[in-house]
């Protein structure tokens, strides 16, 4: 028993030295790379010099530029930027000029509705099928209401003669609503009526017609200017005794109306 010890202990050195030599031999390796990376470094702060290096030099170029722009904008003002006049000086206030009259003329004399002369005659619709048209023919009608004058509203939705009627008198095929006739004279459409009036030029005109009551209207017809035939009572047929037949009424339009007698 005490001979196989001793081979055990005998057979176990040899190891534990080989161990103790291989660990001596890694320790004196991990000792000398230290001391080389100590002793020569890496070139890492060379590395690392050269895109400093390359932005500061980016950076001093960009500096120069903004020299330069400085340099344009601070330069001397020249002559003609010196006719110019500075923020602090007062800007001259502009000259009014008189502008032209509309109503110390007629937009176009040579245009005439002949027995007209004691009225205003206005050209109108009353469909509501485009919104801007109707829209300025209500204008315009409210316009002339607003002075509390007698005007002869002429719908052409309500009887198509006044639409043939105003083609001719303007030579043209389509026509503009609405149109206004002051005195038989052509005066134009919305616009020249809104301008008219806003610059005071429409109320110096119609100083000769005579005024209404405030609220009047017509009994008969209500302002309509309309009313039911009232021989085919608005339906467009009489009955011939003579023929024993229905015919066509002639004393109304297309719609069944004639204009209203009290107006």
């Amino acid at each position: 028993m005490a001979e196989s010890g001793k081979n055990k202990t005998k057979s176990s050195s040899p190891s534990s030295g080989f161990l103790n030599r291989s660990f001596t031999m890694h320790a004196s390796m991990a000792e000398s790379k230290v001391h080389l990376f100590f002793k020569n470094p890496p070139p890492l702060s060379h590395n690392r010099a050269a895109p400093l290096s390359k932005f500061h030099n980016s950076m001093d170029s960009v500096k120069g530029k903004v020299k330069k722009l400085r340099s344009l904008f601070e330069s001397k003002p020249s002559s003609s930027s010196s006719t110019l006049p500075s923020p602090k000086e007062s800007c001259p206030k502009p000259v009014l000029r008189p502008t032209k009259s509309i109503g110390s003329g007629f937009i176009n004399p040579t245009i005439r509705l002949p027995g007209t002369e004691d009225r205003i005659v206005v050209y109108l619709t009353s469909l509501r099928g485009i919104r801007r048209t109707f829209e300025d023919c209500y204008a315009v009608k409210m316009i002339f209401r607003g002075f509390r004058l007698w005007v002869d509203e002429r719908d052409i939705s309500m009887d198509a003669a006044y639409k043939k009627e105003l083609q001719n008198i303007l030579k043209v095929k389509n026509v503009t609503l609405p149109q206004v006739f002051i005195k038989g004279k052509y005066i134009g459409g919305a616009d020249v009526i809104k301008s008219m009036f806003e610059m005071g030029e429409l109320a110096k005109i119609l100083d000769d017609f005579p005024r209404r009551q405030p609220g009047f209207a017509c009994n008969a017809c209500g302002d309509v200017r309309f009313v039911p035939c009232g021989n085919c009572s608005g339906s467009r047929k009489v009955f011939d005794d003579d023929e024993g037949s229905l015919k066509r009424c002639f004393e109304c339009n297309e719609n069944g109306l004639i204009r209203c007698p009290g107006c």
